[in-house]
């Protein structure tokens, strides 16, 4: 059983910008290219937090980002009632599972997975751009909502992201694109409520279950907001390749440094 941490309000003050930044950009990130969690969890890392907490802490502060990113792609989900209904149910239970998965297993098998973790991330953060591209060549069709091997890959990627989250936005695009053939907005627009579904299983498994940072959540928390409501105002006008590249940069360096260290 874990055990709420607090933190003393010296430390939490003293890593105050470190947070706030991350939290900020984590939001920014999310909405416009997927991946802010690789720059928020590395952020608790390096501000101090064990890999369990520092994990749960960051599904629970950056979750105002995902709402600001879903409210602000709401004009690019008209039409798409039946999807988001289906595919919620799914997101769902898979959440429940990488949730509960996060909490019954050993902290040391975590420490163990998380650079790999961390590099799986990033690799599907570099892919984002070629992913899009063949998501805009996909041919028209209707129904694939229904279809039992996208149930099945909502339900892994779900499982993901209540588990460790970084890149869930990505693997939910990347999933989407696969089985619905669709302009790219709609998609991640799609993809913003589901993953916005997806971490709000978690935030309440892990805000009465999980080891929470209440003091990092705090000044976390607006930072993450505000940027997940720029990051998708601007989405449609700025080319993401500079976000993704530095989120690819950060994830690869802590996973090295993870690795080299353990």
């Amino acid at each position: 059983m874990y055990t709420i941490v607090y933190g003393t309000r010296t430390a939490v003050v003293s890593r105050a910008p470190l947070l706030l930044i991350a939290g900020f950009l984590a939001g920014a990130v999310n909405a416009v290219a997927g991946g802010g969690s690789l720059i928020s969890f590395p952020a608790l890392l390096a501000a101090g937090y064990a890999a369990v907490p520092a994990n749960v802490t960051n599904t629970v502060a950056i979750w105002p980002g995902y709402v600001g990113s879903a409210v602000g792609y709401r004009s690019d989900l008209g039409g798409q009632r039946s999807r988001i209904v289906a595919l919620a149910v799914t997101s769902v239970v898979g959440a429940v599972g990488g949730a509960v998965a996060l909490l019954t297993t050993p902290a040391s098998l975590f420490r163990v997975l998380v650079p790999w973790l961390l590099l799986l991330a990033a690799a599907l953060v570099a892919v984002q751009r070629r992913v899009a591209a063949r998501v805009q060549r996909l041919p028209g069709g209707a129904g694939e909502h229904r279809s039992v091997l996208l149930h099945a890959s909502t339900f892994g990627g779900a499982a993901y992201g209540a588990y460790f989250g970084a890149g869930v936005g990505v693997v939910m695009l990347g999933i989407l694109g696969l089985f619905l053939p669709d302009h790219l907005n709609r998609l991640n627009a799609l993809r913003s409520v589901l993953v916005l579904v997806v971490n709000s299983v978690a935030l309440a498994v892990f805000s009465l279950f999980g080891p929470v940072a209440w003091g990092a959540v705090a000044v976390m928390c607006p930072a993450s907001l505000a940027g997940g409501w720029l990051g998708a105002s601007v989405a449609r006008r700025l080319d993401p390749a500079v976000l993704r590249w530095a989120v690819v940069t950060v994830a690869s360096s802590v996973a090295a440094v993870l690795l080299f260290r353990g």
